[in-house]
């Protein structure tokens, strides 16, 4: 398939807050590995109507100069995650608007859209928390949710996937055969058979729902694996909560990849409710594939555009 051109390359969040960064590195680096533009964006929350004219220009002019302030310090925490030598097509952009409202329109021009799990901004509001939850729920491409500790796994931690029967799933699993291949890094693929967090009682035939499992993660598999040659791939079939699962493998790998809002190949599996209990659960880095949105990914690079900024930490 191919990628229409994006208008805003990676798209991350910005409010000045410890959780910011976190997500400001992420989105650096996964700027550089796709060799797309980077746009930092600030949200400013207009002044409030029953306030006076003069104390509206006085929140306005103060709102201006923390956006400045938040901008100037996410163009350095991007530097910084990229190295001093490495190149950079970076945007800035300040709206006044509604913060979720913003995110879930931009998120139809842009590759990714990268969020704090939660975050407070300088001025002491809550700005992050509630975004990540609504681009979740409502994003037009790939949401990445980025806890404030911005955990960092070993450089060749592998990629890990959950795959069920689901389109969110489909997508998921060529959203991390992409992501492992741009990382140079092997792929975990995890099914988990049941969740009723029990194992199967005594006489049922479990052996039976192992290997549905097992033919599922060999169909789901078998377009992307051939599609990504370079990336090698470990599959897990396991019986039991696929969020638990999914939760403890993320400990040993770099990056999660999920889908959101479909119900899997065996009753129970709803993966909307496995990416909500990552995003709140997991410190490793998440990546929600949004089903049905106008950005579906492909292998077609982002050519670097001539006038890029060199950016210095």
């Amino acid at each position: 398939m191919t990628k229409p051109a994006t208008k805003y390359g990676v798209l991350v969040g910005v409010d000045g807050s410890v959780g910011s960064d976190a997500a400001v590195r992420f989105a650096a680096r996964e700027a550089m590995l796709r060799r797309a533009p980077l746009t930092l964006l600030h949200v400013v929350f207009p002044a409030p109507d029953w306030v006076t004219a003069s104390r509206q220009l006085e929140i306005a002019a103060a709102r201006e100069e923390n956006a400045h302030y938040v901008l100037e310090r996410a163009r350095k925490t991007a530097a910084a995650a990229i190295g001093e030598s490495a190149l950079l097509d970076v945007h800035t952009e300040v709206v006044y608007s509604t913060v979720a409202s913003i995110f879930i329109g931009a998120s139809s021009g842009a590759q990714m859209v990268v969020v704090g799990c939660r975050g407070t901004g300088v001025l002491g509001r809550l700005v992050l928390g509630s975004v990540s939850g609504a681009m979740a729920h409502h994003a037009h491409c790939p949401v990445a949710v980025i806890h404030d500790d911005d955990r960092s796994a070993a450089s060749d931690a592998p990629v890990l996937v959950g795959v069920d029967g689901s389109p969110a799933s489909k997508g998921a699993i060529e959203l991390a055969f992409d992501e492992a291949s741009r990382r140079r890094v092997q792929l975990v693929a995890l099914h988990a058979w049941s969740d009723d967090g029990v194992f199967p009682t005594l006489g049922m035939d479990w052996r039976k729902y192992e290997t549905q499992g097992a033919q599922l993660l060999a169909e789901r598999l078998a377009r992307w694996q051939a599609q990504f040659p370079d990336v090698q791939v470990q599959r897990r079939v396991v019986c039991g909560k696929p969020a638990q699962w999914l939760i403890d493998e993320s400990q040993r790998a770099q990056l999660v990849v999920v889908g959101s809002h479909e119900s899997g190949g065996f009753p129970g599996m709803l993966w909307g409710s496995v990416s909500f209990a990552l995003a709140h659960s997991t410190r490793t880095p998440l990546i929600i594939h949004r089903p049905g949105g106008a950005n579906e990914l492909s292998r077609q690079r982002t050519p670097v555009r001539s006038d890029i900024l060199h950016l210095h930490a």
